[in-house]
């Protein structure tokens, strides 16, 4: 695949930048204007699913939106504002017309992180109707007894949920899906970096050939994924393999988490370009917690996603805090990450089974002159080797990956020797 169109890691940076001040929630204006600006780069198709919709065990909630809120001393001096973020209040929050209470009525509706003092939390309140402020401990702490002016300028009321998504084809139906979330306001890991590597990868895809297809989901976690599955039964039974990007953008090693079965295609392509990859990786297990790949995995479905990142879920201190700003990611990081997922294609999209045409034996390679044929080639004595282990397994059974893992040669190595063999008339590619 060209790398020609790939965004640069100033140029997804750039992304997170702009997407940054945006309020988005699992509903509302946040998510839309979110995906007008991913619009700019990428042809999404916009898809609204009204409220009250039931989608799988689901309904999708009113939609919320917000304007301004806060909280005013004795003196009219805002002492937690909106304006100044977004993580003041707690998402999804219920209209509160202004009114005055005392500190000790307001404190069940304060939340903050002792043992973070200087960090302000992020916290939601999707499903149950409440409302709150966010604040760092050092804040909470300052206030003094007495009355407060508190408001709440938002809305909940009957709209729709929005999600994005982009089909890129290629020349079989079979798909490689890839969702990022767009619930999150101003939190930079957690996931504009999973968004804006998503859109590099998307935008570089549309201008190179391929052989799988490649589908594109931004939505809000959970809700939107279901929302999306119970819309795409049909696309689903297409997807063959499958990535969340979460939480990728830190200065961490890359982790991946597999998919539930845990030694799908996707697997094992993304853990052969992690050995490889120079830095210091993390390979973990499928767990039901985490974003939405547990959802792709659900036993109605199974479609064989796993979850690339950096940052795991919840494990890092910044997590869900004003600490994940635009100073916690780097672009350099976004550069590897897409780079691994370029690679990661080029595998997929390589990796296919084979039968050998000559099974009864091995067959001369010499009089084929495919000994002449490696004169060029950086490591003969590999790809020599790859030969005779790729016509050792060409049974229909096993594909170019395990013929690499069971030789312990590297992959592009292995679909070198297949393509030789292939062009010889010694293999054919089934599936």
């Amino acid at each position: 695949m060209s790398d020609t169109a790939k965004m640069t890691g100033e140029e997804m940076m750039a992304l997170a930048r702009e997407l940054y001040p945006i309020c988005r929630s699992i509903t509302g204006d946040g998510v839309r204007k979110t995906l007008d600006i991913l619009g700019n780069h990428l042809a999404l198709e916009r898809r609204e699913v009204p409220s009250g919709t039931p989608v799988l065990d689901w309904t999708v909630p009113r939609e919320w939106n917000i304007r301004d809120a806060w909280i005013k001393d004795a003196d009219g001096k805002r002492v937690v504002d909106f304006a100044a973020s977004n993580l003041h209040v707690v998402n999804y929050s219920v209209p509160v017309p202004a009114q005055r209470m005392s500190l000790e009525e307001l404190q069940p509706h304060l939340h903050s992180l002792e043992d973070r003092p200087e960090l302000v939390p992020y916290r939601t309140t999707y499903y149950d109707e409440n409302w709150g402020f966010c604040l760092s401990h050092r804040q909470r702490e300052a206030l003094e007894p007495g009355e407060y002016e508190v408001c709440i300028d938002s809305s909940l009321e009957d709209g729709a949920l929005s999600y994005g998504e982009l089909l890129i084809p290629g020349t079989s139906e079979e798909e490689v899906l890839i969702s990022a979330h767009v619930c999150h306001p101003s939190l930079a890991n957690d996931n504009l970096s999973g968004i804006a590597l998503a859109t590099a990868f998307a935008k570089a895809l549309s201008t190179s050939p391929r052989r799988l297809s490649y589908r594109f989901v931004f939505a809000p976690g959970t809700i939107g994924a279901i929302s999306w599955l119970a819309a795409n039964r049909e696309a689903v039974a297409r997807v063959r393999h499958g990535l969340t990007l979460v939480c990728i953008g830190n200065d961490d090693g890359l982790r991946y988490k597999r998919s539930l079965d845990g030694d799908a295609p996707i697997d094992r392509a993304v853990e052969a370009v992690l050995e490889r990859s120079g830095e210091t990786c993390f390979v973990r297990d499928f767990h039901p917690y985490g974003y939405d790949e547990r959802q792709y995995n659900s036993p109605g479905f199974r479609i064989p996603v796993g979850s690339l990142s950096r940052g795991q879920h919840g494990e890092f201190p910044e997590y869900h805090t004003s600490a994940d700003d635009l100073s916690f990611i780097r672009g350099d990081r976004l550069e590897g990450a897409l780079d691994t997922l370029f690679e990661t294609a080029r595998i997929l999209d390589t990796n296919r089974q084979y039968r050998s045409l000559a099974p009864f034996g091995e067959p001369q390679l010499g009089r084929r002159g495919l000994y002449r044929a490696m004169g060029g080639e950086t490591n003969p004595a590999d790809l020599s080797i790859a030969m005779l282990w790729t016509l050792q397994l060409a049974d229909g059974e096993h594909d170019l990956l395990a013929m690499a893992e069971r030789s312990g040669l590297d992959f592009e190595v292995v679909a070198r020797a297949a393509a030789l063999l292939e062009e010889h008339e010694l293999l054919e590619a089934i599936g």
